[in-house]
Order: C-alpha cells, then structure tokens, then sequence
C-alpha cells in the first residue's frame, strides 16, 4: 500500500466501466419508477383496489386485518413482479462489473431477511398511518407526520444494535488495528461525539466497495468500518473518511436532516390528504381510511418524492460540502483525503464526473472529482 502522501491516480479503465455501470443504474431506477406508476395506477383504474377490499371483507371486518392484508397482498404482488428486475439490478449487475462478492444463496438469503425486517416495520408504520386517517379524517397528516418523526429517531437509535447486526456481522477492531482504533477515538473526542466503539463489519462478504460510518444516536452511536476500507486504505485516509463522518456531528446535520426530513414528510402528507379526498370520490372509495385508497397514497407520495428529490438532493450535497471541510481542517490531510476518495471512486466504481443534469437529479454527495478537487485547494491554501 502507498504512503497516504503519495498521490493515488484514477484508474482510466475502472472510470469507464464506472460510466457504464452507473448509465444502466440510473436505466433500471427509471423503469422501476415507470413500473410502480403505472402498477399503482392500473389498481385504480381497473378496479382491482376495490375489488380486493370486497373480497377481504368477506374474511374480516376487522379494519387492522384489513389493511394489513390489502397491503400485504398489493405489495406482495408488486414485489413478485418486479423480482427479474431486483435480480438484474442487484446481483447479475454488480457481478458484471465485478463489485459483488456475494453468491446467489446469500443475496436470497439477504432479501428473505429484508422481508422478515422491513414486513413488520412497514405494516406498523401503515397502520398507525391508517389510524389516524380513521379517528383525524381531517388533521391525519399532521398526527402521521410527528409519529413519523418519533418513529425515525427511535428506529436512528435502535438500528445498530437491533437491525443492523441481522445483515452484518460486527465485531471490535482487534489488537493488529488498536493504534487505528485509538487514533479514531481521539479523532471522535475531538469533535466532541461520544461513541461506544470502533467495529469492523464484513462489507466484503457482499461486495469489493469500502465504507465508513457513524451510526446510532446518543447511547447506541459507534464507528463502523467496512472490512474492505481497513484492508485497502491507509490509516490517514480512513482517518479522513471518518472524520467526514464526525464533520455531521459537528456541524449538527443530525437534527438539520430530522427537521428538513420532516418539513417535507408534513407537505407531502398534507398534499397526500388533498388527493384523498379527490380520490374518495373519483374512485368510489368508502372515505379516505378505505384501505383500497392505498394505491393512490403510493402514487402520490412516489410522485412528490419524485418531484422533491432534487430539492433534497441539493440539500443534501451543501451539508456533505460543509463535512469535507470539517475533515480537511480537523485532520489537516489533505493529500490523505483525496487519496481516499480516489480509492473509492476506483474500489466502488464511482463516476467521478458525472453529467451536471445527472448530479442535480440523483446525488446527495458531490462528485468525487469536485470533492478531490476542494482537498487539493486546501493543500495549496495551507
């Protein structure tokens, strides 16, 4: 491995294959959108919504049973569809392009977990969604929107220890990596960010891309490394990558995404019971609770998180702007921060120059190539 002093290139072939690969991505994410459009869409207009409703009526009177099973149904179907598609996108895809370590079994195996995790949380969420909608017909998207923001901080806060581990396997650095485990701590004691630990988690059981990051809330908040970052990277590039990480803290972006994540779930929600109502009368739905309206509340809330994504998006690059300038004055490794993403840009496959159409659309982090760039301007000011 080179001093983290020696500049690290761009691997010209890896960034052309970095294009294509990231071409037919962004391919797939347009036709999976076009698909649960006109999927939510054809529920309605053909009728099947109430249809469904009808026939599940004939089983239960019960209005929990009778969301749960309409939605348990509407997007089993979905997901059955739409299985050739998560195939391609998620395991013959990464494979081509040789950045997926994962064998068919465990990518099954990873996706019978995700359903056996994310089948639970979503039905809670939608029933309490589907509650409030039955005793607030007139306020429900203001009750939903608080109890999604209680929900996200209590879910921030569990994940690491509850779900996350289901996934990946978590374990302490060990006494080859303790200078590194040290050193990140005193880096995390700096910024002021207390944290349970440094951990290392088999990201190479799955794929050849690295990462790092700084998870949970308050009791449960650890660093994490990715196997793959600590085998690839100099400690004075992980360093960096961390201390990207601990620049959130510190910049408080933590409460900053929770507020603006919930000023947008509230007008969303707000715009959703505007087309409730619309709904409930277009399509002969019992009242805006009715659990065949599910389809219509997918499409809108897919609409206007369609709409609102490059908003976010923006948002999200300034903080990720302000983070990198954390790093680089916290550490003052300039040359070990754009060896670091380097790395990455050739280990992930990252395009480092996309398209401005493509970044103003799709990335919540600044192109490696402008963030490379900002750590080469700030050796030269320094």
């Amino acid at each position: 491995m080179t001093d983290s002093n020696t500049p690290v290139a761009l691997d010209p072939e890896r960034q052309t294959k970095a294009k294509e690969y990231n071409r037919i991505k962004r391919r797939l994410w347009l036709v999976n959108v076009l698909w649960e459009g006109l999927y939510a869409a054809a529920w309605l207009g053909f009728g099947w919504a109430l249809a469904l409703k009808g026939w599940l009526t004939g089983f239960t009177a019960s209005p929990w049973l009778l969301v749960a099973a309409f939605a348990v149904v509407y997007g089993g179907v979905d997901s059955l569809l739409t299985t050739p598609l998560s195939y391609y996108s998620g395991f013959v895809l990464p494979h081509r392009y040789e950045l997926s370590t994962q064998s068919l079994k465990d990518w099954l195996l990873d996706r019978v977990k995700g359903l056996a995790v994310g089948l639970p949380i979503g039905l809670l969420v939608l029933e309490f969604i589907y509650l409030f909608l039955r005793s607030y017909p007139d306020m429900w998207w203001l009750w939903a929107a608080g109890f999604m923001l209680v929900f996200s901080v209590l879910l921030s806060n569990l994940a690491p220890v509850l779900i996350m581990p289901i996934f990946n396997k978590f374990v302490p650095l060990d006494e080859q990596h303790r200078d590194l485990a040290e050193r990140l701590i005193r880096l995390a004691e700096r910024a002021h960010t207390r944290v349970k630990g440094v951990y290392k988690f088999d990201m190479s059981r799955r794929t050849k891309s690295a990462n790092a990051a700084l998870t949970g809330i308050g009791n449960t908040r650890r660093i994490i490394l990715g196997d793959t970052l600590i085998d690839k990277f100099t400690p004075d590039e992980i360093e960096t990558v961390l201390a990207h990480e601990l620049g959130h803290h510190v910049n408080r972006d933590i409460p900053l995404f929770i507020a603006f994540g919930t000023v947008s779930t509230l007008v969303g929600l707000y715009l959703a019971s505007l087309a409730m109502r619309w709904g409930a009368a277009a399509f002969g739905f019992e009242s805006i609770a009715d659990p065949a309206a599910l389809p219509l509340l997918a499409l809108v809330l897919g609409g206007y998180g369609l709409l609102t994504m490059p908003l976010e998006n923006g948002f999200s690059r300034w903080r990720e702007r302000l983070a990198d300038r954390y790093a680089l004055q916290a550490t003052g490794k300039a040359a070990a921060f754009a060896n670091a993403f380097t790395r990455l840009a050739n280990q992930n496959l990252a395009d480092v120059d996309p398209e401005a159409w493509v970044v103003w659309l799709f990335y919540n982090h600044p192109p490696l190539n402008q963030r490379i760039e900002s750590a080469r301007r700030f050796a030269e000011a320094g």
